[in-house]
């Protein structure tokens, strides 16, 4: 009887360890299966990724670019100041971006970044609506090159960016280099530079916004940098870039000459877009001039201007 109870109590302690091991498995399922289904899927792992695993431009690629026979001789003149070969490996172009270059003008990096971020990428050539009642001071030379128009080669590209007659607007600049199939990605866009994003691209869209010499002139035209440059957080993506280039000022100048002498305080330029929360990643100094006094518009004796190129990344 004794061996028939112990056999008993066995039995019924080896069902409950099986219950409770049982329970166990249940919980731990329960426990890890959120995380199962919410675990993102092998497509959209390669969909999210596959952008940043791409590689930036090599030299070999940016120089190919530059060298197509089909880019114009208005921009391969422009060429010899903006040192793009440079401009597009500090920006650090992959292809399949998606970017918009403010205050586009003739579209002259517009279509550089087209070229670069290839038929899987786009970019959107912003300028402002135009105001009738306003008269912006004469441009020095054609999408902010240092040279007074005199000094600069006059093919019939250039004639037409200088001549107030002949000039064409930015979006027929830009619609006429859209012809390119090489350019054939690019989207004009009208709107003012507070709001400068078209609505598809307004939220977390962007890869890249660019700003080229063209910063100083928001403050003789009155725009609400502050924002502008919000507008330009909100559209990138976390760890997406604003790069501006601009004509250096001297220090305590701020963006006071920007009318006269076309030129911004660095420093001033870098605490405006800082506000917008971004954060300054790195400077390129290819495009300074340490010889420029920056006290004119165009450097005594004839020389380039001292010009800084920043990159910020929205965090």
């Amino acid at each position: 009887m004794e061996r028939v109870i112990a056999t008993r109590d066995i039995l019924k302690a080896s069902f409950s360890l099986a219950v409770l091991g049982a329970i166990a498995s249940v919980l731990g399922a329960c426990a890890t299966a959120p995380e199962s289904r919410s675990a993102t899927t092998p497509e959209r792992q390669t969909a999210t990724t596959r952008e940043s695993r791409a590689p930036t431009l090599s030299t070999e690629r940016i120089a190919e670019i530059l060298a197509s026979p089909d880019r114009s001789a208005a921009d391969r003149t422009n060429d010899i100041r903006r040192k793009p070969d440079q401009m597009l490996a500090f920006i650090g172009m992959r292809p399949g971006m998606v970017a918009l270059d403010l205050s586009a003008s003739g579209g002259y990096t517009t279509e550089l970044i087209a070229r670069a971020v290839g038929p899987m990428g786009r970019v959107y050539g912003q300028s402002a609506p135009r105001d009738p009642a306003r008269s912006p001071p004469a441009p020095t030379a054609p999408e902010g090159a240092a040279f007074p128009p005199s000094a600069m080669p006059q093919t019939p590209a250039v004639v037409a960016t200088l001549s107030p007659a002949g000039r064409r607007t930015s979006p027929q600049a830009l619609a006429e280099r859209s012809k390119n199939p090489a350019a054939g990605n690019i989207i004009a866009v009208v709107q003012p530079f507070e709001s400068p994003i078209p609505a598809e691209a307004a939220s977390n869209t962007l890869d890249l916004v660019t700003l080229m010499f063209n910063y100083h002139d928001l403050g003789f035209l009155g725009v609400d940098r502050a924002q502008m440059n919000k507008a330009v957080f909100a559209a990138l993506k976390p760890g997406g870039m604003y790069v501006i280039a601009d004509h250096s000022g001297r220090p305590g100048t701020g963006i006071s000459e920007s009318g006269t002498l076309h030129r911004i305080e660095e420093a001033f330029l870098r605490q405006e877009v800082e506000a917008a929360g971004f954060k300054l990643a790195e400077q390129g100094n290819f495009m300074r001039n340490p010889s420029d006094p920056r006290d004119k518009n165009t450097p005594d004796p004839p020389q380039p201007k001292d010009e800084f190129v920043l990159k910020f990344v929205k965090p």
